[in-house]
């Protein structure tokens, strides 16, 4: 028997906010930079979906740990002037949550910060306050569970009740480790090929969102 959906679980950057395109391309300016030439599709496998944690490894491993922390700071710089300038919400995501009626949260591997700052320029911010966590929060980012069994422990939801909406192969692969159904959102830049997989829908139009949820 399937447990009826109790919580909604969203990944922010790509889910709820339009800004993979923006940190595809700066990571692409930033590593031509500092010394590790990166095309975007090999940037969307490496780093979509993944912690800052993560990737700042993945980059300090190429290029060491002092040029490591120089990208992940001209990143930050880059990426907020960006957010001010051209940040939108997900098409169709705010028409989903202004008549979402199930509870639902927001777990990231983006910082607080950035998520303050990102959620707050799209307005999207006041639909999850206080109920937004952070892979900063967990040991290990996806693909590893940990951080959507956090946010399910604090809500107080079984793994088993709850389905994650992501737009990443990380994500999707968290999800499934962590015992929840997924939706894979492919309307952005993750091919539709790499989301799919066991207890998983995948979907291009944010606007099909409720109907999916009703049939979950």
């Amino acid at each position: 028997m399937i447990n009826p959906i109790e919580l909604v679980i969203f990944d922010c950057d790509g889910v709820l906010i339009d800004s993979e395109r923006i940190a595809v391309r700066l990571h692409v300016a930033v590593g031509a930079e500092l010394g590790w030439p990166l095309t975007e599709a090999e940037v969307i496998e490496k780093f979509i979906g993944r912690s800052i944690v993560s990737n700042g490894e993945q980059i300090a491993a190429q290029v060491g740990p002092s040029r490591a922390r120089l990208w992940l700071e001209r990143f930050e710089q880059l990426h907020r002037a960006a957010v001010d300038a051209e940040l939108t919400p997900v098409d169709g995501i705010l028409e989903v949550l202004g008549t979402l009626t199930l509870p639902s949260c927001v777990a990231s591997g983006g910082s607080h910060d950035t998520m303050r700052h990102t959620l707050g320029h799209t307005g999207i911010y006041r639909y999850f306050e206080g109920r937004i966590f952070s892979a900063s929060e967990v040991a290990h980012g996806k693909p590893a569970p940990d951080l959507f069994l956090h946010a399910a422990k604090q809500m107080g939801v079984h793994p088993s009740a709850c389905i994650v909406v992501e737009d990443s192969k990380y994500g999707i692969q968290a999800a499934r480790a962590a015992g929840m159904r997924a939706l894979g959102y492919a309307g952005g830049l993750t091919p539709a090929q790499w989301l799919e997989g066991p207890n998983t829908t995948v979907f291009d139009d944010m606007r099909k969102l409720p109907g999916l949820l009703a049939g979950a």
